[in-house]
């Protein structure tokens, strides 16, 4: 058994055990990963794949209790030389942070700045993506933290830490007739046309909860990934935004005006999240308490330490 034949294993699952996709993601001949599944199988003497022909079709039932043991084995791999990194070269190294761009452009400017000033040697990789590109990224390994309002919390394989709470607000060009309603409603709310977040990014689910159970079917005219594309579209005169406040700035959006929403939609809680197991270097613990001071290090490092199995 070696690391190869466990890294195809793992990469055989990924690539919906298509082998030629298999071969080229690990840079390898199609015929050199069926050889090393067919010696790890004949060691083991338990077939780990489900055949039609030469096609694999999915996991035996020993092939699903391996690949969790693989997945544990190759974290730990990647651990072992992060380990090594953090004590000969304590400050240098990389940080990779996958976020959304509304996380990237309005809530991690001011923390990436301290960090950067603290750790000038450290290289600060920012992937942008949606919510669940960063789920994969975090289990994959690519990404030491994962930082989106959504997705994040539904991955038992993650483990999230509350970075901060806000709620929705309404965006209008100036001198907008809801400028003078005196407390907003969902009903006035509802009669002009609305632009907002894509589906399964920054708490839109919240948003569409919101208008269903008040039985109101809002005309969502267009919808964005990120707060930048719904102002510009609010600035034509298309729709009325509703978006996460701190994308709103009035001295870089003059022409617009920023209506309070919190009793209308719910409390939305971006997330950190770190994959369970996952080694971070001590700059990665910083990062995060520099997101929220009450996250020092040895409270996150208590809450990401993999599961112990009973008796060991």
């Amino acid at each position: 058994m070696n690391f190869q034949q466990l890294r195809i294993v793992r990469e055989t699952v990924r690539q919906n055990y298509n082998l030629t996709e298999v071969a080229n993601a690990l840079f390898t001949s199609q015929p050199g990963v069926s050889k090393h599944i067919k010696d790890l199988e004949d060691e083991l003497g338990v077939e780990l794949f489900i055949r039609r022909g030469k096609r694999l079709l999915g996991l035996t039932e020993p092939g699903k209790e391996l690949v969790v043991i693989v997945e544990r084995m190759l974290l730990d791999a990647r651990n072992i030389k992060k380990l090594a990194d953090q004590f000969t070269q304590r400050d240098q190294g990389q940080l990779t942070v996958a976020t959304t761009h509304t996380q990237a452009r309005y809530a991690l400017p001011a923390v990436v700045a301290t960090f950067k000033h603290e750790y000038p040697k450290v290289h600060l990789a920012l992937h942008q993506g949606s919510p669940q590109e960063i789920v994969q990224l975090l289990l994959s390994g690519e990404a030491d933290l994962g930082i989106a309002t959504e997705s994040l919390d539904n991955e038992p394989e993650l483990v999230t830490f509350p970075f901060y709470e806000w709620h929705h607000a309404v965006l209008v060009q100036a001198g907008h007739p809801l400028l003078t309603e005196p407390r907003l409603s969902l009903e006035a709310l509802a009669e002009y046309p609305i632009i907002t977040y894509h589906s399964g990014f920054t708490g839109r689910s919240k948003i569409d909860r919101a208008f269903t159970d008040a039985n109101l079917a809002p005309d969502i005219v267009l919808s964005a990934l990120d707060a930048d594309v719904i102002k510009s579209y609010v600035e034509l005169g298309l729709g009325v935004g509703i978006i996460a406040p701190n994308a709103f700035n009035p001295s870089k959006d003059p022409d617009l005006r920023l209506i309070d929403a919190s009793h209308l939609f719910a409390r939305n809680t971006s997330l950190i999240a770190v994959r369970r197991g996952h080694y971070l270097r001590g700059f990665a613990y910083r990062f995060i308490e520099l997101c929220s001071p009450d996250l020092d290090e040895a409270m996150v490092r208590t809450a990401i330490a993999p599961h112990k199995d009973n008796g060991l």
